[in-house]
């Protein structure tokens, strides 16, 4: 299997957050990790990257860490993007959240990636793509 990548929207430099715990757990699963934070110059060693136009290709999974109403700003792009699911961990989501994700074509999941890196593939855990043994 192809290593999967993900855009940590929100990503913290702080080793409390739970955005700076999502990037070490993708990184311990194998996983192509971009940070996406406007000022921190890295994460976990990890070099950040100030906004989604930045990255340097598609994400499978964007993982929200930011407040609904900074989340609702970056839709566009983030529709633009064409990940398989758009993650909203909790107090990243909200209804009209994810109905305005949802009405962009977006795969919403809402839920702690933590809890489904936990039990796997979190795209597998959602039912985005097949489990596999």
């Amino acid at each position: 299997m192809t290593a999967r990548s993900v855009a940590i929207v929100g990503a913290s430099p702080d080793p409390g957050k739970y955005s700076f715990m999502a990037v070490q757990r993708f990184r311990a699963r194998g996983w192509t990790v971009w940070p996406v934070h406007p000022s921190a110059p890295e994460v976990d060693g990890v070099a950040a990257f100030r906004d989604l136009a930045a990255l340097p290709g598609r994400p499978d999974l964007v993982c929200l860490y930011v407040n609904p109403r900074i989340g609702l700003g970056l839709l566009d792009a983030i529709a633009a993007l064409r990940p398989l699911a758009l993650w909203l961990n909790p107090g990243a989501d909200g209804p009209e959240l994810a109905a305005a994700a949802q009405a962009r074509g977006l795969r919403t999941v809402e839920a702690c990636v933590l809890v489904a890196l936990g039990q796997g593939d979190p795209l597998a855990v959602a039912g985005v793509v097949p489990l596999t043994s």
